[in-house]
């Protein structure tokens, strides 16, 4: 029986090994770290023959070596052990590449980008949802792509997925986290850098390209090797879908995408090519071809969320959709009932007038410049994390245009408040934690009488929680306790020499 090694015990190193074993291999499971949790999964998984080693990495030495090693997408590409494992001629791929091999009869569409992609592809997934299509939203979003994988039980391409498509009907949309049905009509995957990095032959019906800034350099290294890995995907892509508003990506333009479908929020002469989709008149307009009509789609105001990002959003989707085949029905119901992403300009609650929003997703400064920029104004600021590598001065500038206070948290809140003082902004307040962050938050909202308390940390989370899910998790514990009566005691701030407003907010 041949052997393979999975690296990760996450979802997607789950799912994995639960597929190969499937197919008949004989499957180990690794992962450094242990924990109760863990230590479960590890029981579970025996239960089914998979071994897990728990505590303990992968080392490739004596003469049972595994055929294979299939990698989670937060194991970095190049450690190592997976170096030697290509050296030695052992198959490596990632968790992405796997469910490809297995769902390749399938059409998918591919969501790449810097930000807007998770956005982006819960609401293609919506809209093909609301088509009567069963197209799961999988990989940074939803279900682990090889969870999917497991699920499907027929080929998805054949009479059942080809009347549902020749009918474009309307129907309740389903939620993107409950069971996956058989027989998957479509795979609705948002795919990250890494992700492609460890997928040699994905190649999407569809690909979109939401966005492109500077972004995970630690791990890429160069700009040059991050755009080149994003732009694998889409040049393994059928069709093409560009955000033609991307200051990076429009530079490149026809130039370095000739056939692509481009889209623009500020109209059809502000299309890069002849054929797209763009915002008139307060539609989303259709122009399939050089020589086509002009087609009204769908009202932009059926959409909730705010933001000229998030139109942009609207305008990829509702592309990807009609490219496919969907009808404006089907897109207009979905859109209309499309309630937004968790964690990214998420409203929690209103506590007196002021609204707390939750944008813990936005993980690096481009995304949360445009969280700042969509949001009503004074508002609150609550930013800080592990800090990222990139450009901070248009969301600098964007604090200073709109932020009535900044509360910093986390291993970053001196760098950011060093930053804030050299742009010459000093109503910040060092408070550690989300904790102190949200009473002292409601209190400066009264103040300042900002509308607004914006969770937008411009930062990764992994200094003081998991991920950014289970920080914005907290956030909404926090927010939902406050409005609802629970109030810690008001807390006094040292005077420090730096700032008459800076301050260190003390432990109840």
């Amino acid at each position: 029986m041949s052997k393979a090694h999975v690296i990760g015990l996450g979802k997607s190193g789950v799912a994995a090994a639960r597929l190969l074993k499937r197919e008949g291999w004989e499957v180990e499971l690794s992962d450094r770290n242990t924990s109760e949790t863990l230590l479960e999964q590890q029981q579970e998984l025996a239960a089914e023959q998979i071994t897990v080693k728990l505590g303990q990495s992968l080392e490739l030495n004596g003469a049972n070596l595994p055929q294979l090693i299939v990698v989670s997408p937060g194991v970095p590409w190049d450690i190592p052990v997976l170096v030697e494992a290509r050296q030695l001629g052992i198959e490596t791929i990632g968790e992405m590449e796997l469910a490809w091999r297995n769902l390749q009869s399938l059409p998918w569409v591919g969501i790449t980008g810097t930000n807007g992609k998770t956005t982006t592809t819960a609401l293609i997934a919506a809209i093909f949802q609301a088509a009567e299509l069963n197209a799961p939203a999988c990989g940074n979003i939803g279900y682990a792509a090889c969870e999917v994988a497991l699920s499907n039980r027929g080929q998805g391409t054949g009479d059942r997925g080809q009347r549902d498509r020749e009918r474009g009907g309307v129907t309740s949309i389903q939620n993107p986290k409950s069971k996956i049905q058989n027989h998957v009509d479509w795979v609705i995957a948002e795919v990250s850098s890494y992700q492609i990095e460890s997928s040699s032959s994905l190649a999407p019906r569809i690909g979109v390209w939401t966005t492109f800034t500077p972004d995970h350099l630690s791990r890429h290294k160069t700009l040059e090797n991050y755009y080149n890995i994003k732009a694998k995907l889409l040049r393994q892509s059928e069709l093409q879908v560009f955000n033609g508003d991307d200051a990076y990506l429009s530079q490149l333009g026809l130039s370095a995408w000739p056939d692509a479908y481009w889209t623009s929020v500020r109209g059809k002469d502000f299309l890069i090519s002849e054929k797209g989709f763009y915002i008139e008149d307060g539609w989303v307009v259709e122009k399939l071809t050089a020589t086509s009509a002009p087609e009204p789609i769908v009202k932009v105001s059926s959409l909730r969320m705010v933001g000229e990002h998030n139109q942009q959003n609207l305008l990829m989707a509702v592309a990807t959709a009609r490219l496919a085949g969907i009808n404006r029905d089907a897109i207009a119901l979905a859109v209309r009932e499309f309630p937004g992403v968790a964690h990214r300009l998420e409203h929690i609650c209103t506590w007196e007038g002021i609204d707390f929003i939750n944008d813990s997703k936005a993980t690096n400064y481009d995304a949360a410049e445009v969280g700042l920029a969509s949001v009503n104004s004074p508002a609150i600021l609550i930013a800080g994390g592990e800090a990222k590598a990139g450009d901070d001065t248009a969301w600098l500038a964007q604090i200073q245009t709109k932020a009535a206070a900044v509360l910093l948290i986390g291993s970053a809140a001196p760098a950011f408040a060093k930053r804030l003082r050299e742009v010459g902004y000093h109503n910040y307040h060092i408070v550690e934690t989300m904790d102190r962050a949200i009473p002292k938050s409601a209190e400066l909202a009264k103040q300042y009488q900002a509308p607004v308390v914006l969770l937008s940390p411009a930062c990764a989370s992994f200094d003081q929680y998991p991920n950014f899910e289970v920080r914005g998790d907290r956030f909404r514990h926090l927010c939902l306790a406050w409005a609802g009566g629970w109030k810690p005691a008001r807390v006094e701030l040292p005077e420090l020499e730096n700032s008459s407003q800076e301050s260190i907010v003390q432990g109840r």
